[in-house]
């Protein structure tokens, strides 16, 4: 039986309720009232859990900083006993996949952005969650880097058109291409970063916008930085904070950044970000609303406006996604609910003065929140994506839970600047997933049997992009393969039981992951190996999202987290291990035409 997305989230992430304390209500009363500590990020992720028949939760990556803490060191490296793996799992990229992030140690990336240049096609910027400081070999004042990082706000370009990418974190401060300004390892004030998202201006400057926050403290905050490139090289400036909060009743979530990079607008060059502000009970520490915030900059990120609220009455949202169309109007997508609907939608708000003013939100489509895939682990989203045509079409995307079928990547399309929109259609024809790697022997006794019925093929994080000559490419990943995996029936807790396994159990069914992209007329897969999300984080957190981005000269750039790079791992969260080879976690991208 599969769990629901909720039951799913609270048995990935029990360990978030060390942040929940349960205290008794006032004398003479019979009733328990639930407290957290909304201090603690793991606080905030067990107080929304809590919140009964509530469809939203925090981004993957929140939650996955929530349960994330240091193991404490050993005297002597550990040899893991068994590695999680299979002999179906890829040991290397294959071409015409590239592997963008450059170092070598086993650490993951996760959550994809890109964002081509719209005046040098061979100018693209990815961003990912980037752990690389966790394999850091390196001590401060005695304690292991790997020990000290936390999930780092990762950057990577190319001046090929995405052929080949810089950089690695070789250099004495151990930077890389990492943001610098927002972590403590980076010069900055917070623990952890990351959840990229990328765009450019009409004047060849990048832009980052990601979180910064503490996972034992409240202060959080929204972050921008502007790229340059110089020689070949990119630079980033000083990052801009918004909403820098130290209070534990707020905290920001799941942005995104789009800029007017139209030469003809009348906001040309005009910075938007939105996010998802959680709103908690500042005594009781319970989850109230979760609005979707903006904030814009007219000097080039420096400083931006106040954050306003533009979700209207849909207040319990998450997911937001902003997107310019060739006029300069301003669309905000999100994934949410208003207070007694029964299903979340999938939503869009306009401005036409640049995010001055805004009209009320528009429901595209009522939505059944994608529920974790079958027979797989990790956490999943409905969250949107969306793009704009040059004539002004606009697309969305998202996944919605269909009975048959599971998870489906579904797209709606509006003529009319988001006013009306088209009857959502499904992305991908529907399939069955093909078996491999059957039969094994269990352990235990007996044989696992390929699965019959083998099963649908689910969608989960889609993206669209839309070229300058008005060509609409939409991509997902798709669960296609379902393959036997081997269970740990003994080991240590993460940290440490990520990689070493004292005792193997039996076999499961695995789904696994290709990336799929299509136009409407041609489909293809662009991976090249089957994706195993057990490796990596457990099998618990593979990122929120992908992206795809088209450039002027018509060429698409899909990019991914994949696992079939196999690395060797030392160092990991304070632990030192014999170099140990593991699938984990990199981002790869595919650079081709339809």
């Amino acid at each position: 039986m599969r769990l629901s997305r909720r039951a799913a989230a609270l048995v990935t992430l029990a360990c978030a309720a060390i942040g929940a304390l349960m205290l008794t209500a006032s004398a003479g009363s019979a009733t328990q009232t639930q407290r957290y500590d909304i201090s603690k990020l793991a606080g905030k992720v067990a107080s929304l859990h809590g919140t009964a028949g509530l469809q939203i939760r925090f981004s993957a990556f929140i939650e996955q900083e929530a349960a994330d803490s240091a193991a404490p060191p050993v005297a002597t490296p550990i040899t893991p006993t068994f590695v999680l793996g299979s002999p179906l799992d890829g040991t290397s990229i294959q071409p015409p996949d590239v592997t963008v992030n450059q170092d070598t140690a086993g650490a993951p990336q996760n959550e994809t952005a890109i964002a081509v240049d719209p005046n040098n096609p061979n100018h693209v910027v990815a961003a990912a969650n980037d752990y690389v400081s966790r394999t850091w070999s390196c001590t401060v004042s005695g304690t292991p880097c790997s020990a000290l990082g936390d999930a780092y706000s990762g950057t990577y370009f190319s001046n090929d058109g995405g052929q080949t990418w810089c950089c690695t974190a070789t250099d004495p401060s151990h930077l890389g291409t990492l943001i610098p300004g927002v972590e403590h390892l980076t010069g900055g004030p917070y623990d952890a970063g990351g959840d990229p998202a990328v765009a450019w201006d009409s004047q060849g400057h990048v832009y980052y916008a990601g979180l910064g926050f503490n996972r034992t403290s409240a202060p959080n905050t929204v972050t921008v930085s502007r790229g340059t490139f110089s020689g070949g090289n990119l630079s980033w400036s000083a990052p801009t904070f918004i909403n820098p909060t130290t209070s534990p009743a707020i905290l920001n979530d799941k942005e995104w950044i789009a800029v007017d990079s139209n030469t003809s607008s009348p906001f040309r060059d005009r910075v938007y970000v939105t996010w998802t502000r959680y709103i908690f009970n500042a005594h009781t520490g319970a989850y109230r609303q979760s609005p979707i915030f903006f904030a814009s900059s007219s000097n080039g990120g420096a400083t931006f406006t106040s954050p306003k609220a533009i979700s209207g009455n849909v207040l319990y949202s998450q997911g937001s996604r902003p997107v310019v169309g060739p006029d300069g109007a301003l669309y905000v997508f999100w994934d949410g609910a208003t207070r007694l609907a029964s299903l979340d939608s999938t939503w869009v708000v306009k401005s036409t003065d640049g995010g001055a003013t805004w009209g009320k939100p528009v429901q595209i489509s009522t939505l059944h929140e994608t529920e974790v895939l079958g027979d797989t682990a990790f956490r999943v989203n409905s969250f949107p994506a969306a793009a704009a045509a040059p004539n002004g079409d606009l697309y969305a995307t998202w996944t919605t839970e269909m009975d048959p079928g599971g998870s489906v990547a579904v797209w709606s399309k509006s003529t009319d600047g988001g006013a009306h929109w088209t009857a959502p259609l499904r992305v991908f024809a529907a399939a069955t997933r093909t078996p491999i790697g059957y039969p094994v022997a269990q352990p235990s006794g007996g044989t696992l049997d390929a699965p019959s019925p083998a099963g649908p093929v689910e969608d989960v994080f889609p993206s669209v992009s839309v070229g300058s000559d008005g060509h609409v490419v939409l991509a997902a990943y798709r669960g296609d393969v379902v393959s036997p995996w081997q269970t740990c029936a003994a080991g240590p807790p993460p940290p440490e039981g990520r990689i070493n396994c004292t005792q193997l159990g039996d076999y499961i069914h695995n789904t696994r992951l290709d990336y799929w992209a299509t136009n409407g007329t041609t489909t293809r897969v662009v991976s090249t190996h089957p994706i195993n999300t057990r490796n990596g984080f457990g099998g618990g957190f593979f990122g929120d999202y992908t992206d795809i981005d088209i450039g002027s000269d018509g060429v698409l750039h899909a990019f991914w987290t994949d696992s079939n790079n196999k690395q060797n791992v030392e160092w990991w969260y304070g632990l030192q291990f014999v170099p140990t080879p593991i699938n984990q976690e990199d981002v790869v991208v595919w650079n081709g035409t339809f």
